[in-house]
C-alpha cells in the first residue's frame, strides 16, 4: 500500500511538473531593456542551431517511441530559445507522458487561449514538415523575372509558410521557407482595419530597423505597396502592411494573429532582410499555393509571351483597330479612362510618326494569386523612331474573357 501511494504521489508530482512547465512557457516576462532586445537576439541566433529543426527532431524521437531522447533534446530546445513558447508546450507535453498517455498538444485542461494557439501553431508546423514543396515542382504564380530579381518570396497563407525562391538564369530554383502569422480574420484584404491579409503581387519598398520601431515589431519591417493598382481599381483599401518579426518576448505568434501583416520570427526576418533588394524583390501572397511541374510553368510561361509580343507587334503597326483589340470593353486606366478613350491617347502620341520600332526588355509575368485568369505582365518598352528613342515603364492587367486574353488594366510605373 505505501508503495503504490508513493508512486501515486510520484506520478502526480510529474504531473504538476508538467502542467507548470506548459504554463509557465506561456507567461515569460518581458526583459526590462532600453533598446530593443529583438535586433540584437536575431543577429545572435543566428549562430544557434535552427529552432524548428530542433523540434522536429523532437517530433522524430517521440514517434519513434524514444520519450527520453525526445525530452533530452526538447530540455536543449528551451534552452537555447527560452522564449519560444511551443518548445516549452512540447517539453511540458513530454513530461506528462510519464504518467498517462497525451492525445493532444497541452495536454492541461482547461480552454486556455494561449494553449489554444499554440496547438495551432503545432499542427501547422507539423502539417508544413509533411507538405514540404517538391524540389522539382515550382509556384504557378511566378512565370518570368527580370535578370536583377534574385529572389522572390512566397506567402501561402494556408499552410502558415513563406517560400524563398531563387532566379538562376530564370529559373526558379525552391532556396528555404519559413512559418509565418497572418491576419486573425485570415486573407484577401479589402479595407481598413478588416484584420485579414491581402492576396497579389506586391513589391518590397523600404527596410526599416527594428532600433526605430516599437519592440511589438522585433527586429525590423519590410513594408510593401499594399494597396498595388489592381487593389485600388477594386476599391480595396488601408496601408501599412508590412513583413515584420516578433516581440522580445516571444519566438513566434499564433498562426492568426496580426492585424494584416506578414509576421516571421526575428532571425528568420534577419535571414530574409540580407536577401531582398527595395523595389525588385516580389511579393507574392496567396491563400493557397498551386505548384507545378515544369512543363506546365513552361506552357503557361510562353502563353504570357506570346500575348505581350503579339500586342507589341500591333503597336508597330500604329494600327488602331489593331491596339484595341488588345484591350478589354471592361478597361480602366489609372485615371479612369476607358478604353476607346485610352487607345485614342496612344494613338494621338504616335501622331504623325513613321517606322514605328518597341522593343520590351525586362519583363516579368505573374499569374495573379488564386486565378488562372489573370495575368500581370511588366515591362520597360523602348520606342525607336529614327535616331531617337523615348522608354516608359509600363504594367499591364491581363484577363482572359472566354478563349481570348485582353487588357483589362494598364498604368506606367
Amino acid at each position: 500500500m505505501a508503495r503504490s501511494k508513493g508512486r501515486a504521489m510520484r506520478a502526480m508530482h510529474v504531473v504538476r511538473i508538467g502542467a507548470a512547465v506548459l504554463l509557465a512557457g506561456l507567461a515569460l516576462a518581458r526583459p526590462a531593456v532600453a533598446v530593443s532586445p529583438a535586433v540584437a537576439s536575431a543577429a545572435a541566433a543566428l549562430s544557434k542551431p535552427d529552432p524548428e529543426a530542433m523540434l522536429i527532431d523532437v517530433y522524430k524521437e517521440l514517434g519513434a517511441n524514444h520519450l527520453r531522447l525526445a525530452l533530452s533534446k526538447a530540455d536543449r530546445l528551451v534552452e537555447l530559445y527560452p522564449n519560444f513558447r511551443l518548445g516549452h508546450l512540447i517539453r511540458g507535453d513530454l513530461l506528462l507522458m510519464h504518467t498517462f498517455p497525451v492525445a493532444t498538444f497541452g495536454a492541461v485542461s482547461g480552454q486556455d487561449e494561449r494553449l489554444k494557439n499554440l496547438r495551432e501553431e503545432a499542427m501547422v508546423r507539423l502539417k508544413s514538415l509533411r507538405e514540404r514543396p517538391d524540389p522539382n515542382l515550382v509556384p504557378r504564380s511566378i512565370l518570368q523575372l527580370r535578370p536583377d530579381q534574385k529572389h522572390a518570396l512566397v506567402v501561402d497563407a494556408k499552410r502558415s509558410r513563406l517560400y524563398v525562391y531563387e532566379n538562376r538564369n530564370g529559373e526558379l530554383k525552391f532556396a528555404a521557407d519559413y512559418y509565418i502569422s497572418q491576419g486573425k480574420l485570415g486573407v484577401n484584404k479589402f479595407k481598413e482595419g478588416d484584420q485579414k491579409t491581402p492576396i497579389g503581387v506586391y513589391y518590397i519598398t523600404g527596410r526599416l530597423s527594428g532600433e526605430r520601431l516599437p519592440d511589438f515589431y522585433g527586429s525590423g519591417a519590410l513594408p510593401i505597396n499594399y494597396p498595388n493598382e489592381w487593389d485600388k481599381v477594386n476599391g480595396r483599401s488601408g496601408s501599412g502592411i508590412w513583413l515584420h518579426g516578433t516581440p522580445s518576448d516571444s519566438y513566434s505568434r499564433p498562426p492568426l494573429s496580426s492585424d494584416g501583416c506578414v509576421v516571421l520570427t526575428n532571425p528568420d526576418l534577419y535571414r530574409i532582410s540580407t536577401s531582398v533588394e527595395i523595389g525588385k524583390t516580389p511579393v507574392v501572397i496567396s491563400e493557397n499555393v498551386e505548384f507545378v511541374n515544369k512543363t506546365k510553368w513552361e506552357n503557361d510561361r510562353s502563353m504570357a509571351a506570346r500575348l505581350l509580343d503579339n500586342w507589341r507587334r500591333d503597336l508597330e503597326t500604329m494600327d488602331g483597330g489593331r491596339i484595341l483589340n488588345h484591350y478589354s470593353r471592361q478597361f480602366r486606366s489609372d485615371h479612369n479612362e476607358n478604353r476607346d478613350g485610352w487607345v485614342a491617347k496612344q494613338q494621338q502620341s504616335l501622331h504623325g510618326v513613321r517606322d514605328l520600332s518597341v522593343v520590351l526588355r525586362d519583363v516579368t509575368h505573374f499569374l495573379y494569386p488564386g486565378r488562372d485568369d489573370m495575368l500581370v505582365s511588366t515591362f520597360t518598352q523602348d520606342s525607336f523612331v529614327g535616331k531617337s528613342r523615348s522608354s516608359l515603364r509600363k504594367r499591364q492587367y491581363w484577363a482572359r474573357e472566354g478563349t481570348t486574353w485582353r487588357i483589362v488594366f494598364e498604368t506606367n510605373i
